[in-house]
């Protein structure tokens, strides 16, 4: 059977560059000593020639030949262990670990080593009574072949220790751990459950640093890695022994345990989250070194914690799940502790979507929970004159009903009064005004309920909003009627305007805000340039 994947590349990567430098040598050499044996009008056959050995010739050539074995093996070493060393202090020490298990290295050197050994034994075996042909020329194909294997061998090392490639070994070794289903003994599940933490460690040891070097790429890379174990792992996790969850005491001084309370880490084990909790931890700490240096991997963090919570989801794992949604939170009141604003609004953007499946799983208590968190988190940002934030939480939850109401959920009435639960806790008059994007928020979803013939919770939003006064409401609604572009003035992550409807439920607008008796009809010119206005549309978020 073909043999694939991406031990076979580095294998060929070497094989191929050997066959190539060999059989130019090859070619070469024959060509040249063919050529100077015609020339010599040699009547003995070529290849008797060239086997015929004088042994004062062999003595110094033996010499030279131990020596130069012996040099190769020299340079090899020494440039193997400058570059596996600068790699471990770079990314991880476990590199040195995976180096020297490979099984391709351990060949390599070891031929290195016996090509020496033998080439030196031949050399003091040549006697003027006795020459050994048949060992003379096995160590010329060793010597050959040392330093035909030289060059091939370096190209092979650095493709080996390519960052990608680090990270990648690293995973699958990890999820290979985590998902065997054999059973096994104690001693060997404490193995297998110490090379997956271990892993997990190794791939967080490559963010940080990278993340300390700036190498988003790399950083960006071991973050997916993380998120492809633990997707892997829980969509295999039903089918692992029961004795792979029991947290043993080598796992209880690991330092993301040992820090919990014995209870808590009892749950861990009683709830079979323990690995999902390490990985999440590395998260949570990778998440809180890049915050404010590396925005974009504090969005990546939060892109695949939704991807961990969807797997849940999908294997129906509802521990798991409500780790996610915990770690969510944990970001999020580390980023507004910080005021990051930028990172608050994308990882609302991840928590919203993973909301909105989690309405598609029919998960009506934990959606009701989430709406709840985007009202804490948003009511805290509000306190902290965050405006922007609450209002981005105002149209995540708008949109979590819209979603809600489009898929018959029964969650859709909490989340409703959610919504119109979040601007009432406005202290000051300056937090007041800040509080106008979420009404923005509440008469767009008006206009959403009106367009699919749903005058109830339209009419739920209106009876919240009457007591607005007549100015407010005004300026609501004819700067969300203003609005043309879909798309805002500037690049935004979201890639959307908060506050754009189109003219179909432009018209719904008009009829809600007709409910308000002390409202005139909105004003013939509209401002056509789809800019919305200061305060209109989803606002640049300054990182």
């Amino acid at each position: 059977m073909a043999v694939s994947g991406p031990h076979a590349a580095r294998r060929r990567s070497l094989v191929y560059p050997l066959l190539l430098l060999g059989g130019t040598a090859l070619v070469v050499f024959l060509g040249l000593y063919y050529v100077d044996w015609r020339l010599a009008h040699q009547v003995r056959n070529p290849i008797a020639l060239l086997l015929t050995f004088d042994v004062d010739t062999l003595e110094n050539a033996l010499g030279n030949m131990a020596q130069v074995v012996a040099a190769v093996l020299g340079i090899v070493i020494t440039v193997v262990s400058i570059v596996v060393q600068l790699a471990a202090t770079r990314y991880t020490p476990r590199i040195a670990d995976m180096f020297f298990r490979d099984r391709t290295n351990l060949g390599v050197l070891a031929f290195f080593v016996v090509a020496c050994i033998d080439t030196i034994w031949v050399s003091v075996s040549v006697e003027k009574a006795f020459i050994p042909r048949m060992s003379i020329v096995f160590m010329m194909c060793l010597v050959t072949a040392s330093l035909l294997l030289m060059v091939p061998y370096f190209a092979y090392v650095f493709d080996f220790l390519d960052p990608d490639r680090v990270v990648g070994r690293i995973q699958r070794e990890a999820a290979a751990s985590a998902t065997d289903e054999r059973l096994a003994t104690t001693e060997d599940m404490a193995l297998r459950q110490e090379r997956a933490l271990g892993g997990i460690e190794a791939l967080s040891d490559i963010i940080v640093n990278a993340v300390s070097q700036k190498d988003k790429a790399i950083a960006a890379g071991a973050v997916d890695a993380i998120k492809d174990l633990v997707v892997t792992y829980v969509g295999k996790k039903a089918r692992v022994p029961a004795e792979w969850f029991a947290i043993g005491a080598h796992l209880r001084r690991n330092p993301d345990f040992v820090s919990l309370a014995h209870s808590s880490v009892d749950d861990l084990a009683f709830k079979r989250v323990w690995l999902e909790w390490k990985a999440l931890r590395q998260y949570q700490s990778i998440y809180n070194d890049s915050l404010g240096e590396m925005p974009d991997i504090n969005h990546l963090v939060a892109i695949d914690t939704r991807y961990i919570g969807e797997a849940a989801l999908l294997a129906g794992d509802a521990e798991a799940l409500g780790l996610a949604v915990k770690f969510f939170n944990t970001y999020l009141r580390t980023t507004l502790n910080k005021q990051e604003v930028r990172t608050a609004y994308n990882v609302f953007n991840q928590y919203r979507l993973l909301a909105e499946r989690a309405i598609d799983a029919g998960q009506v208590a934990l959606v009701g929970e989430v709406a709840f968190y985007f009202k804490y988190y948003g009511q805290i940002a509000h306190g902290m004159d965050l405006g922007f934030l609450t209002e981005t939480v105002a149209y995540d939850i708008a949109a979590l009903c819209e979603h809600a109401f489009a898929q018959k959920s029964p969650a859709h009435d909490r989340v409703l009064k959610v919504l119109l639960e979040l601007d009432k806790e406005a202290e000051s008059q300056s937090q007041e005004k800040m509080l106008r994007g979420v009404r923005k928020a509440q008469a767009k979803l008006a206009s959403f309920y009106l367009g699919a013939k749903a005058e109830a919770p339209a009419r739920r939003i209106f009876e919240d909003m009457r007591d607005e006064r007549p100015e407010r409401l005004r300026s609501i609604r004819d700067e969300l009627l203003r609005i043309e572009a879909k798309d805002f003035w500037e690049v935004i992550d979201r890639g959307t305007n908060f506050d754009y409807i189109d003219a179909a439920r432009k018209e719904q607008l008009k009829i809600f805000f007709s409910w308000f008796p002390s409202l005139a009809p909105p004003a013939g010119d509209t401002d056509k340039s789809g800019a919305g206005g200061p305060g209109g549309g989803d606002k640049a978020v300054s990182a």
